[in-house]
């Protein structure tokens, strides 16, 4: 597994964010909170996989260099 990439760093940010929101919106009856951590907590998971897809693209590409130039 390689090192994480800024995408998916910011997209467990983004989630985390949206927790607590969306907990906090559970807590005090805010449904506009709850609703806006939810959709945090999905942008961010969004965010975290595109992050992911691109690792995995890099990954398989310096193998083919690492293949190519072996």
């Amino acid at each position: 597994m390689g090192i994480y990439n800024k995408d998916e760093v910011k997209g467990k940010i983004e989630q985390g964010k949206g927790w607590v929101k969306d907990k906090a919106g559970e807590i005090t009856g805010n449904r506009d909170l709850e609703a806006e951590g939810e959709a945090d907590r999905v942008a961010g998971e969004t965010r975290e996989g595109w992050g992911k897809v691109k690792r995995g693209v890099s990954e398989t590409l310096d193998d083919i260099s690492d293949r190519i130039n072996s």
